[in-house]
C-alpha cells in the first residue's frame, strides 16, 4: 500500500484551493492519505470549510488527527465535524482499516525525549501537563491493542523522538513532542511507519528505539521528492 502524509497544511480562507491540486495529485499517486494535524490555521470554522473545500479533489480514503491549531480557538470538535463532511475518518477516537492495514492514531503532546523527559513532580500545573501526554499515550496504546492487522500506521501531530525534531532551536524541544510516545509504539509488533507533522523546521526521516520508521511529515519540511508530502510504501 502506497501511503501518503501531510501535516500542517494550516488552510485558510485567505488562500482558497491551495491544496487542492496537491490532494489531486496524491488521488492519482497513492492509496490513502494521511493529516498529521494542524489543519488549521487557528482552529475556526471558516478554516476548516476551505480545508473541506480543497478535499473534494481528494479521491482516495483520509485518516487524520488534529493538531495544536486545531485547537486554539476552542471549537476543536465544529473543525473535526466540517472535516469529516468532507469524508475525512479521525483517529483519535477509533481505529481504520484499508485495505488489510491498520491506522491508529492521537494528536500526542509535549514533554521531552529521553533522559530528559519532564516527570511529574512539583506543582499541580506540571504534573497535569505530563498527564496530559501519558494520557494520549494510552489512548494510543488502547487503539493499537484493538488493531488485528499484520500491517499498522501510526498518525500523530506531535513528534515521537528527536531525531525528527533536529533543526528546531534545542530549547523548544520539549514542547514539540516526547518519547513515551515513542515507547508506547515499541510496544507493538507490525508498525511499519509513524507519521507526524508539528516540527516545521525539523528533519523528515529518523527511528523509534526499536528501529520503526518515524516520518515528520510537516508539509514545511524538505523531503527526498521534493513534494509537501511524503509517499510511503508499507
Amino acid at each position: 500500500m502506497r501511503v501518503a502524509a501531510i501535516g500542517d497544511v494550516h488552510a485558510s480562507p485567505a488562500a482558497p484551493g491551495r491544496w487542492r491540486d496537491t490532494f489531486a495529485e496524491i488521488s492519482r499517486t497513492a492509496d490513502v492519505l494521511c493529516l498529521c494535524g494542524d489543519l488549521t490555521n487557528h482552529g475556526t470554522v471558516a478554516e476548516a470549510e476551505a480545508l473541506a473545500e480543497d478535499l473534494r479533489s481528494c479521491a482516495v480514503p483520509v485518516l487524520a488527527v488534529l493538531g495544536n491549531h486545531d485547537h486554539h480557538c476552542g471549537c476543536a470538535d465544529q473543525v473535526e465535524r466540517i472535516v469529516r463532511e468532507a469524508k475525512v475518518r479521525f483517529l483519535e477516537d477509533e481505529v481504520h482499516t484499508v485495505d488489510g492495514v491498520g491506522f491508529a492514531g492521537v494528536k500526542g503532546f509535549c514533554g521531552g525525549f529521553d533522559g530528559k523527559m519532564l516527570d511529574a513532580f512539583g506543582e499541580t500545573a506540571v504534573k497535569a501537563f505530563v498527564q496530559e501526554v501519558l494520557d494520549e499515550a494510552l489512548r494510543l496504546e488502547h487503539a493499537l491493542k484493538s488493531l488485528e492487522t499484520g500491517r499498522t500506521v501510526v498518525v500523530l501531530h506531535y513528534a515521537p523522538v528527536a531525531e525528527t525534531v533536529a533543526g528546531e532551536p534545542e530549547a523548544i524541544f520539549p514542547f514539540l513532542g516526547c518519547s513515551r510516545l515513542a515507547e508506547t509504539v515499541d510496544r507493538f509488533e507490525g508498525v511499519r511507519a509513524v507519521f507526524h507533522g508539528h516540527a516545521h523546521h525539523g528533519t523528515y526521516a529518523g527511528k523509534t528505539r526499536r528501529g520503526i520508521p518515524v516520518f515528520n511529515v510537516a508539509a514545511q519540511v524538505a523531503k527526498p521528492s521534493g513534494k509537501h508530502y511524503a509517499l510511503i510504501e508499507v
